[in-house]
């Protein structure tokens, strides 16, 4: 089989954290602000540095851009804060450990990591609590303060990759799993391939309609899985 980079989007495709990065916003929001944050920015397949700059504008913010940074220092400290706290809070979606398992069963020749719009250490927090760190290389992923553009992350990810299995992971020996169009849109910007996942706030029509290479209702199905990341589905 051919070295394949398998790159896992977390929010409601791994796993549910039931709200957890919004109410660490609005922490931190108060922290830095001394107020109440009435609003968050849309995030189904954005990246934390997006959001932040949307929901630092929308909160009128003067020169929101330039606070961006220090917002995303912040909110990596706040997760430290609530590290070991948060069990309850987040849930792995069915059948996301199974299929963990099973890629990595498939050979060394097969990577996994994650494409994220959360910063790394809130998505190792949200993962950690999910029992979801097993078989994922978080040193690989990409991470959503490295770009406002998801996209951008493909390439983050794959040089890291690159660096350290000495594999070339272009074109469509990276795949892409994810809920959202953004998701998609990701991938097919790229040239990698897209599975998308009906698990999040799209359907599987709207993610087809969007380009994925293929769609699955859910994780449950290990074999369906399978087959969509080596390319047989």
């Amino acid at each position: 089989m051919t070295d394949l980079l398998v790159l896992w989007d977390v929010d409601d495709t791994l796993l549910s954290a039931y709200g957890l990065g919004t109410r660490l916003y609005e922490v931190v929001f108060r922290q830095m602000f001394g107020h109440e944050l009435s609003a968050v920015a849309p995030k189904a397949g954005r990246t934390d540095r997006a959001i932040s700059l949307d929901t630092l504008t929308m909160a009128g913010v003067p020169e929101a851009r330039d606070h961006v940074d220090d917002f995303l220092a912040a909110l990596a400290r706040q997760v430290a804060v609530v590290d070991g706290t948060v069990s309850g809070q987040v849930r792995a979606l069915p059948g996301a450990p199974a299929a963990i398992a099973a890629l990595a069963e498939l050979g060394a020749g097969l990577r996994q990591s994650v494409l994220t719009g959360n910063i790394r250490p809130l998505a190792a927090l949200k993962l950690a609590a999910a029992g979801l760190g097993d078989h994922l290389d978080l040193d690989v992923g990409a991470y959503g303060d490295a770009h406002e553009v998801r996209a951008e992350l493909v390439f983050v990810a794959r040089r890291a990759a690159s660096r350290a299995y000495g594999s070339d992971f272009s074109g469509h020996s990276t795949i892409l799993i994810g809920d959202t169009p953004l998701d998609v849109e990701a991938a097919l910007l790229t040239d990698a391939r897209a599975v998308g996942v009906a698990t999040g706030s799209f359907s599987a029509a709207q993610l087809t309609a969007a380009g994925a290479h293929t769609v699955l209702p859910s994780l449950t199905d290990t074999a369906r899985v399978l087959a969509a990341v080596t390319g047989l589905a």
